[in-house]
């Protein structure tokens, strides 16, 4: 039985949950603040974290970055700030998923299970999130390069930490250099066949990844958008 440690401190939203994940077979642990939070995920190692953003005591996002510090949990953020802004920073810090209040029980319970398998499909959190990735040692595209070993990236010769789904992304996009790739392909590939959130997940991750990879981000000349399709790395060669 998976554990399910939810931080809420509306009321409403914790019965709601409470019943709901029960009903579907999860364990389910309750925490009303932040600081409560991290006490509860130290003492009882969640499988899984549904985290509400605005907390009393310490907030939503500084919880999330303090338990990325020390583990790869699943992480969803629950939230009424729907913007995509709001969606960046709170993927920014380390969540996996960002779901938006008000939600249907049914879509939430979807994406807990889908982040409970890719979890469960990556257990050491160093490979690649679903099968169909061909690894190669090192790959290089024009001043990229990364090392599927190490799971470092150097862009024109200068080593960037990339969050481990940039790193899946950066690496399929490399593979596949100069060809086009659907968003639909993408998001399969990275996040898995079962993944069953919006496609804003993958427009926040490739904004992220241009910040890091390109010389101006607000004109990208490696990683591009193809309209009405998908995203292309530039491939020199």
């Amino acid at each position: 039985m998976s554990r399910i440690l939810v931080v809420e401190d509306e009321e409403s939203f914790v019965d709601a949950l409470t019943v709901g994940l029960e009903r579907e077979g999860f364990s389910v642990d309750i925490a009303r603040n932040g600081a409560e939070a991290l006490d509860k995920f130290k003492a009882n190692t969640p499988d899984l974290v549904l985290l509400d953003m605005m907390l009393p005591v310490i907030s939503g996002l500084d919880v999330c970055a303090e338990i990325r510090r020390s583990s790869d949990v699943p992480i969803i953020i629950v939230s009424a700030k729907s913007s995509e802004l709001d969606t960046v920073v709170g993927l920014e810090v380390g969540a996996d998923d960002y779901v938006t209040k008000p939600y249907r029980m049914r879509e939430l319970v979807a994406r807990i299970r889908a982040a409970l398998r890719r979890r469960n499909l990556d257990t050491s959190g160093l490979g690649p999130p679903v099968p169909g990735y061909v690894e190669r040692d090192v790959l290089t595209v024009g001043g990229l390069k990364i090392d599927f070993d190490s799971r470092e990236v150097f862009v024109d010769g200068v080593l960037v930490e990339l969050p481990r789904k940039e790193f899946d992304l950066l690496g399929y996009l490399m593979e596949n250099a100069g060809r086009v790739l659907e968003r639909s392909s993408i998001i399969n590939t990275v996040w898995g066949l079962d993944y069953v959130g919006d496609t804003k997940t993958l427009d926040v991750h490739i904004k992220r990844l241009r910040a890091k990879i390109e010389i101006d981000p607000s004109e990208p000349s490696r990683l591009v958008t193809v309209r009405g399709v998908g995203y292309k790395l530039y491939d020199p060669a």
